[in-house]
């Protein structure tokens, strides 16, 4: 099965490929079906929300199965900031910035205190009447300082199992993150869709 990513975020394209892939769905990008520099703002007010502002901009440009995601980090210590502002805080300024700015922010709140959670909502659209929508969700704690090389994002400073994401395999990454997680479940209600309308 193939279905249309809303993102232009290269590396949750290399993400979805790699989960997806393997249980077979053909995951195509936007350049794939000719539409480029696709942009659409995030204006809801949940992940849910955004994710489905995404989606049917491509269902409706592609007018083929598409899918998005909306997903970011909600930590306790800040009342759930940066939340569904994930992506855009800080706009303007690279990762590695807004990253120490949420360290600062956090220098004096002990570890107990440092509660957090990656949240991944995906919205589905296979028809007009027919859509499916998944969450994910993976608790962990924020680090003192940044560590690891791999993954993108939030990764190195968000603990999971008392090491980064960013120093996690992709193997390891997958099974424990939220979009590993949503998109499993997008997979398994895939299939019983498919199974409801052979």
């Amino acid at each position: 099965m193939k279905l249309v990513a809303a993102t232009g975020n290269k590396d949750k394209l290399l993400e979805f490929s790699r989960i997806l892939s393997p249980l077979g769905i053909d995951v195509m990008s936007p350049e794939d079906v000719g539409i480029t520099n696709f942009d659409v703002p995030e204006t809801g007010d949940t992940f849910a929300e955004n994710a489905a502002i995404k989606a049917q901009e491509m269902f409706r440009l592609s007018g083929l199965p598409s899918f998005a995601d909306d997903s970011g980090l909600c930590i306790d210590a800040l009342n759930g900031r940066p939340g569904v502002y994930s992506a855009r805080y800080l706009d303007g300024f690279p990762q590695e910035k807004k990253n120490l700015a949420i360290l600062k922010e956090l220098e004096n709140i002990t570890h107990e205190n440092r509660n957090a959670r990656f949240i991944c909502n995906i919205y589905c659209i296979l028809s007009s009447v027919d859509t499916i929508i998944t969450e994910g969700i993976c608790e962990g704690k924020i680090a003192n300082a940044p560590s690891g090389d791999g993954g993108f994002g939030y990764d190195p400073i968000f603990l999971y199992g008392g090491k980064s994401f960013a120093s996690l395999n992709s193997a390891e990454k997958d099974q424990a993150s939220h979009r590993g997680t949503a998109l499993r479940k997008l997979v398994e209600k895939l299939k019983e869709f498919l199974g409801e309308n052979r």
